[in-house]
């Protein structure tokens, strides 16, 4: 399996996967003052099953962790059920 990298693409407010070169899938969030809302997320389907979404969630998430004071709303099903089964990043769920 080839490795999967992130990015933070800020002019499509997303953060990214990518595989070999090609976009393997992204989520996407708006800024709601100190808020992180992540509305989206999608990985193409000859991707799934090789870790793309949880990098692309570790990546967005720590992310968020490093810019103080930020929270997250989770709004996808998908990164609001990958903090449900990584409970390190539970604190920076927007209360």
């Amino acid at each position: 399996m080839s490795e999967v990298q992130t990015n933070h693409n800020r002019d499509q407010q997303r953060y990214e996967a990518h595989v070999d070169g090609e976009l393997a899938g992204f989520a996407e969030y708006v800024v709601d003052g100190d808020r992180v809302v992540f509305t989206h997320t999608e990985v193409d389907d000859r991707f799934e099953g090789q870790g793309v979404g949880s990098a692309i969630a570790r990546a967005g998430l720590d992310d968020v962790r490093a810019q103080d004071g930020r929270s997250v709303v989770p709004r996808c099903e998908f990164i609001r059920g990958w903090i449900d089964k990584h409970p390190e990043y539970a604190d920076l769920v927007a209360s």
